[in-house]
């Protein structure tokens, strides 16, 4: 044989070899769902986010010591996005093409850029308690899932509590409140609500936003002296959380007149004013600390006691720790209800998991057989209803733990169903898009 040949011999044998070696790659690979994760352990808001990610990865890790979604394994790639739009976008793409199963941005602008880019690729977004409120509407959202509350439920929620406690709406008739936001998309989301309960009860609303990452606020709080409102709400996140009560606690406004938004409602918020904090509240999105759970048990045990925990033991089942495994815990299931349609022990491709994600049924049995019982209400999603749920309640900090204040509440759906659908079609009008027929829901 000429040298000629056995180079070429050899490279097309090679070129086999090689073939073959990414072959059996690509179908170890295929065998597990991926799981891409955009944190942010890093940054201005890294105390927030440090502690939701440690408890979604905790219960990917769960899953997997379960013994998977039917059998099959699940995979994960951290992202870090610093909280930052453009590079939640650049996460986004780098992940996409592995075979992502779905995204959590954990962050409402970060949606905002990805709800362009979803539908062409094909991979849902679970947004659980932020994102775009409009978008629980699935008749034009196909692949976004704001599960388990938008910030219109929210903030509904925390207007019902102020007027029970007031002694009904019509006590709302007169008094002044304040919202102080996060200059964002995230903390402009819950005007509207607010603007039609002003609008419906005769109470005067005051806009204030805080720039970005909301550590100055003194002119904020010489504004909020002056008025004196008869309640303050805070949509803030990260550092601008406990910078509004170290100033409420410094120009003597009451904390216990304080409401915050779930993601101003955890440890993080209120652990270094201590004391100085009593009295102020929080919706919750379903759950709240959850140390004694059973899901939290079974984490301790079979994750953080093999040694092979993402974070600190003691923050297992704090606030945003819970929330982190939930929002895992419902992608995961989104998985688990695809494979009752296209195969249980399969992989299921981003497409897949959108309809699974839309045909959600979590009971109450088998949430309290997830290890959720009393952490939350039964969710069930359609082709309209992408959120699935309207249930919020209120803890309160008591100087060294938040207790519940409040049973639940269920979200106005005679107000929320109408804001919705208005945005949602304004929303297909700009972006020229039809709304979903009964074909479609079944796809």
């Amino acid at each position: 044989m000429k040298l000629r040949q056995i180079v070429l011999a050899a490279v097309v044998a090679a070129t086999g070899l090689t073939s073959a070696l990414v072959s059996t790659q690509a179908a170890a690979q295929a065998k597990e769902q991926f799981f891409p994760v955009l944190v942010y352990r890093t940054g201005a808001y890294a105390p927030n986010g440090v502690p939701f990610a440690n408890g979604y990865v905790d219960y990917l890790k769960l899953v997997n010591a379960r013994g998977g979604i039917n059998g099959v394994k699940l995979s994960f790639e951290e992202c870090e996005t610093g909280y930052a739009t453009d590079r939640g976008v650049e996460c986004y793409e780098r992940l996409k093409g592995k075979g992502a199963t779905v995204f959590q941005p954990l962050s409402t602008g970060i949606t905002f850029a990805l709800t362009e880019k979803a539908p062409t690729d094909k991979i849902p977004l679970v947004t659980a308690g932020y994102g775009r409120s409009e978008s629980a509407d699935g008749g034009v959202f196909k692949w976004n899932f704001p599960l388990a509350g938008t910030y219109w439920v929210a903030a509904d929620v925390i207007m019902q509590d102020i007027a029970k406690n007031l002694g009904g709406w019509d006590k709302l008739k007169g008094q002044k409140i304040t919202l102080i936001y996060h200059d964002s998309p995230f903390g402009k989301e819950p005007i509207p609500l607010l603007q039609e309960r002003a609008a419906m009860h005769g109470f005067t609303l005051s806009l204030l936003p805080v720039t970005h990452p909301g550590v100055e606020q003194k002119a904020t709080w010489l504004q909020i002296r002056q008025n004196r409102p008869d309640f303050v709400i805070n949509w803030g996140w990260g550092v601008m959380n406990s910078t509004a009560l170290k100033e409420a606690q410094a120009t003597g406004y009451p904390r216990e007149k304080m409401y915050g938004v779930w993601w101003a409602g955890a440890e993080p918020d209120v652990k270094d004013v201590g004391a100085g904090a009593k009295g102020y509240k929080a919706v919750m999105m379903q759950h709240g600390a959850e140390k004694n759970a059973d899901v939290i048990k079974e984490t301790l045990a079979k994750v953080h006691d093999k040694g092979q925990g993402t974070g600190p033991k003691p923050e297992v089942g704090d606030v945003l720790y819970m929330r982190g495994m939930m929002s895992a815990m419902l992608a995961v299931e989104g998985v688990r209800s695809a494979q009752e349609r296209f195969g249980k022990g399969k992989v299921m491709t981003g497409e897949q998991v959108r309809y699974g994600l839309e045909n959600l049924n979590l009971t109450q049995a088998k949430l309290d057989a997830l290890g959720f019982k009393g952490v939350m209400r039964p969710i069930s999603t359609s082709c309209q209803d992408h959120m699935g749920a309207a249930w919020a309640r209120i803890h309160t900090w008591d100087g060294a733990k938040f207790n519940w204040s409040s049973d639940w509440y269920q979200a106005d759906e005679q107000i929320l169903k109408p804001m919705v659908k208005a945005a949602a079609d304004k929303y297909a009008a700009e972006k020229k898009l039809t709304r979903r027929d009964a074909k479609d829901c079944q796809s």
